[in-house]
Formats: C-alpha cells, structure tokens, sequence
C-alpha cells in the first residue's frame, strides 16, 4: 500500500506495521515526518505483519488493504492507529465506523472482512515479512536494511533518512 505513485526507481521503504500495536502508533510522526521530506521520491509501502497477541490486527489489516482499494490508504491507516485502544475494545465494527468516518464506503468494508477478499494480501506479506526476519513492528525495510522499531523508535527516522538520501544520490549518478 502507498500514498501516491512514485517512479517506478525510487528507492522502497517498507514498513512492517500491526495496527493495533502501540509501537506503530508511536512511528506515526515519523512516517509523516519521512512522507512531508520525500512526497513521491521515496515510496512508503505499508506490509502488514499482525502478532498473535493483537487479536483485532488482522481484520485491521485486511480492512487497511480495503481503505486502499477504495482510495484512502494512509489516512486509513493514521486514523486506525491514533485509536489502539478503541480497536482493542470493539474490534470490527470500529474498523468498519472509521471508513464510515472517512467518507469511504462503510458497508463494502463490513463485506470484505466477512468474505475475507484481502486474506491473501495479508497473509503474503506476513510471510514474506518473517523470511525476512521481522519479528517485532514496526519494522522498516529500505535499502536491503532491516530496521527494528519494536524494540526502540529511538535514531530510526535519522536513521531510516540517511539510507534514503545514500539511495537518492545514488540514482542520481
């Protein structure tokens, strides 16, 4: 999932996100931080990796993956994470109220948790994402670099901003 097409050769950053992990609410300035300094020139892919031990995180993921179709991917996504505790307490119908909230078509949302049209999505990058070695969220994929975010947020952004200007410079060449 990204926010805008990006040319087909900017460098990826991948973000392993569960949406109903604290932690990724916590990334949440960072990712805006990273998409207000690159806009098109960095593409952000959200890659869901829900844990076992959100028990909501996955319906989330497979709702983001229909916020996406319907067009409003990210804020989707920012409007879900900035609510944790919300999801944690009502679950699926607080997935289906924020697209309501969001303009977006509520009902077909509802749908696509029920016939689980976006499983596979979910469950590709879930794999992909532990071949990988992602065990936490977030985690930041960029430049062939895996960065844990789970276990701090602490230099990420620097960190994660250094690799994407080495990549830009790079293509520049």
């Amino acid at each position: 999932m990204n926010d805008s097409p990006a040319p087909t050769d900017a460098p990826v950053l991948d973000v392993w996100c569960d949406l109903q992990c604290p932690d990724c609410r916590s990334a949440l300035d960072d990712l805006r931080a990273l998409r207000a300094r690159y806009g098109d020139r960095l593409e952000l892919r959200l890659r869901h990796f829900p844990l076992e031990k959100h028990k909501h995180a996955f319906a989330a993921a497979q709702a983001a993956e229909e916020a996406l179709e319907q067009g409003k991917d990210w804020e989707y996504v920012e409007a879900v994470l900035g609510r944790v505790e919300k999801l944690d307490r009502e679950g699926e119908p607080f997935l289906v109220e924020v697209a309501r909230e969001l303009g977006l078509d509520a009902e077909e949302f509802d749908t696509a948790l029920v016939d689980g049209r976006h499983i596979l999505i979910v469950d590709a990058d879930q794999a992909e994402g532990q071949a990988i070695g992602v065990t936490g969220t977030p985690t930041y994929v960029i430049g062939g670099e895996r960065l844990d975010g789970g276990k701090s947020q602490e230099g990420l952004r620097e960190r994660v901003t250094e690799i994407a200007d080495r990549l830009l410079a790079e293509r520049e060449q």
